[in-house]
């Protein structure tokens, strides 16, 4: 027999004897599973904000901070500058006027539904050109604000997340009371974890004057934003940072990316580590189960090679049960599912969707794999080791 048709009849005698060891081939299974969902529901979060922060991010949409800010609760803008940013060159204008929203920022609590603890949701004062800076805003219930009032609007997730957010309710903030009158969506955007207010009736809320905290501006074209940035740069009146949404939402994310993704790996090294042994134990028991057949098939002619590469087969087929399995638990347990977290660099609620991805799925299946490989390994190597006579008399 050839080493292919060799290895083949013994992978497929091994095989047929997991059913035999079902007992201890599950142990297996279930900590390689255990790995692969817990693995799969942390970095989904990672994957949620993400989602979260790329569909609130446009090329064609600007922020202007406060020169050396990096995000609106550091920045800060005099009316005058606000005024200055929006006529600058490359701003697009609809009516012969600039879309330009100057916009200040503040922290309020309300309570979580879930566990009514105080949460810090973003309260942000726009300009009546704020719907238009967004991508997919609309209205899902009630009306916009009416400027000059103490009316708000709530964003979706924000609604969803934290109670009493309706229409028709109040929210009381010190000595101001803020009245709802309308729910928003924005194609699930960081937007929708905010309340909105007329950005001068803020201002008079919090003791702010004429200032602001970015202004945000729509260009005429991705292509525009090097002519509004050195317009801007260029005039002495200012002092200010210039980003594009898509490239200030992803500086926002690097602080959540780089905790999940050290807490994540940890995990991920731990865990795996005792699904090894417990792939080490399974496969031993196996091997030593069949340590007659072995070195039975060994003495009649058999190499090596086929028996390390069928003890190797089987380890890596209970590492693709485990990762399949772990991945059906994890994607029917967390996919879709809704929570919040901090945004490190402004200190807000963010709410997100767990996104459980085909890439994700794709590393955890192959991070199973090699479970599976580093669990076999040394079995396989111990059974094409042992001397055949040494095999055949402790069977």
């Amino acid at each position: 027999m050839s080493a292919l048709q060799q290895t083949v009849g013994v992978t497929a005698m091994n095989m047929r004897s997991i059913v035999e060891r079902r007992a201890t081939s599950l142990v297996a299974i279930v900590g390689i599973a255990g790995v692969v969902a817990v693995l799969i529901g942390i970095f989904s979060i990672n994957e949620g904000f993400h989602a979260v922060l790329e569909q609130s991010g446009a090329d064609d949409v600007a922020i202007v901070l406060r020169g050396g800010g990096t995000a609106e609760m550091t920045s800060g803008l005099s009316q005058q500058q606000a005024r200055i940013i929006g006529d600058a060159a490359g701003v697009l204008h609809e009516n012969g006027e600039p879309l330009s929203s100057a916009e200040l920022y503040v922290i309020v609590d309300v309570p979580m539904k879930s566990t009514g603890t105080p949460a810090n949701v973003p309260l942000r004062g726009v300009g009546p050109k704020a719907p238009s800076l967004r991508q997919g805003f609309h209205l899902l219930d009630g009306r916009m604000f009416t400027p000059g009032t103490n009316e708000v609007i709530v964003g979706r997730a924000a609604a969803d997340t934290n109670a009493g957010l309706t229409v028709g309710s109040q929210l009381k903030q010190g000595t101001t009371i803020w009245n709802i009158v309308g729910v928003f969506g924005d194609n699930g955007s960081v937007s929708e974890s905010e309340i909105w207010s007329d950005a001068i009736v803020l201002q008079g809320a919090y003791n702010r004057g004429t200032s602001f905290q970015s202004t945000r501006v729509r260009l005429e074209s991705p292509a525009a934003l090097k002519t509004f940035k050195d317009a801007l740069t260029s005039d002495p009146r200012l002092n200010v940072g210039v980003f594009t949404e898509r490239e200030y939402y992803a500086q926002q994310a690097r602080s959540l990316t780089l905790l999940v993704t050290i807490l994540g790996r940890a995990i991920a090294i731990l865990m795996g580590i005792a699904a090894v042994f417990g792939a080490l134990n399974t496969m031993y028991s196996a091997v030593s189960s069949r340590a007659k057949e072995i070195a039975t098939l060994r003495a009649i002619g058999f190499g090596a090679i086929p028996v390390v590469t069928s003890v190797l087969v089987e380890a890596l087929t209970l590492g693709l049960i485990g990762g399949v399995v772990g991945g059906l638990i994890a994607y029917f347990g967390f996919n879709g599912v809704r929570a919040s977290t901090m945004n490190l660099s402004s200190f807000s609620q963010i709410s997100f969707a767990f996104a459980v991805t085909p890439a994700l799925l794709a590393q955890s299946l192959a991070y199973a794999l090699a479970l599976g490989f580093v669990g076999g390994l040394m079995p396989s190597l111990r059974a094409a080791r042992v001397p055949i006579t040494i095999g055949l008399r402790d069977a």
